[in-house]
């Protein structure tokens, strides 16, 4: 029997014939007919198998997807409806989004793509700052469960740093719509590590479960102080415009699309795998067209070898002094 079966360099140049990349293909064929019970089953797998744990023990894909310009007419609604759904089907089953993406056209995108299958996407949203006074969060996170069409998120997060003397009555509010089956889990975004420190000070503040900052090859800042804090505090980091953000993308650079020759898929699949090689960080980039989506799915499946690292990071260095 074994005899008839591909090694990897002929499966490889089959998958080149046919215009298709081989992580494509193992990625597509490990999600296919298989049940969200069993993707999710102890939390240890996910369509392609690269995962992340949250500090609760919850286990999400690496790649995710974000959803920021989404729902506002860069491109048909059909079609960006069913990038998402493409997504979710090659394993980035964390939606992420907020009620300010197009003053909510985003989650009301969304949710026609998890109407029917809520129980599979790991769904992300946020609020604003200037919400958090008095009952605002509660208010902010029912506007978005009813556009969302959804009765609970498996994580809210605070979009941006609000004074610190805030701090505390953020969290209780947080905890608050937990305790009320309102959301599963907390975060916050855009914070630095004297802002995570504080946050830690106070009751309940530990119980966060990640900090959603820039991070791409191009923007490497994290990687001095605020991502070796995370990982010291178990707290995975969500990284948000992980293919370099609007004006400064990295997918153009030969050097990376050489490497995605070399392995059979997309300067972007690259990117990405740089981004989550470690462990620690989801990426959430953004597509609203299937073909980018199928591309940036390879990076699930996809290790950099120690080669193709030194080539990165010889491109792209990180801040001095970073761990």
């Amino acid at each position: 029997m074994g005899k008839h079966l591909l090694d990897r360099r002929r499966f490889n140049a089959l998958c080149a014939t046919i215009g298709l990349s081989s992580g494509a293909i193992i990625a597509a064929m490990s999600g296919a007919g298989e049940p969200a019970s069993a993707q999710d089953a102890g939390g240890a797998k996910s369509a392609a198998g690269r995962t992340v744990k949250f500090p609760d023990g919850t286990v999400v894909p690496a790649l995710g997807q974000g959803t920021w310009h989404l729902g506002q007419g860069r491109h048909p609604a059909a079609v960006e409806e069913e990038a998402l759904r493409l997504g979710v089907s090659l394993g980035m089953r964390l939606i992420d989004t907020s009620g300010n993406y197009g003053g909510g056209l985003s989650e009301k995108l969304i949710s026609h793509v998890i109407a029917d299958q809520r129980d599979r996407v790991f769904l992300v949203t946020k609020v604003e700052p200037h919400e958090v006074a008095g009952d605002g969060i509660a208010r902010a996170c029912d506007a978005s469960l009813a556009r969302l069409g959804t009765t609970y998120l498996d994580l809210y997060l605070l979009h941006a740093p609000v004074p610190s003397n805030l701090f505390a009555g953020v969290v209780a509010a947080f905890e608050r719509l937990r305790g009320a089956g309102k959301i599963r889990a907390w975060g916050v975004s855009n914070f630095n590590t004297d802002q995570m420190e504080q946050l830690f000070r106070v009751p309940g503040g530990p119980s966060c479960a990640t900090n959603q900052v820039p991070y791409s090859l191009s923007y490497r800042v994290i990687e001095h102080d605020l991502l070796p804090w995370c990982k010291q505090h178990g707290m995975p980091v969500m990284a948000y415009s992980p293919l370099g953000g609007d004006n400064n993308l990295v997918i153009g650079d030969a050097r990376l699309a050489r490497i995605g020759a070399a392995h059979g898929c997309s300067a972007a699949a690259v990117a990405l795998a740089w981004a989550i090689r470690n462990g620690n960080i989801i990426a959430i980039p953004e597509s609203g067209v299937p073909a980018h989506v199928r591309e940036n799915a390879v990076a699930l499946s996809l290790t950099l070898t120690p080669q193709d690292l030194q080539t990165l990071n010889a491109a792209y260095p990180g801040p001095s002094g970073a761990n």
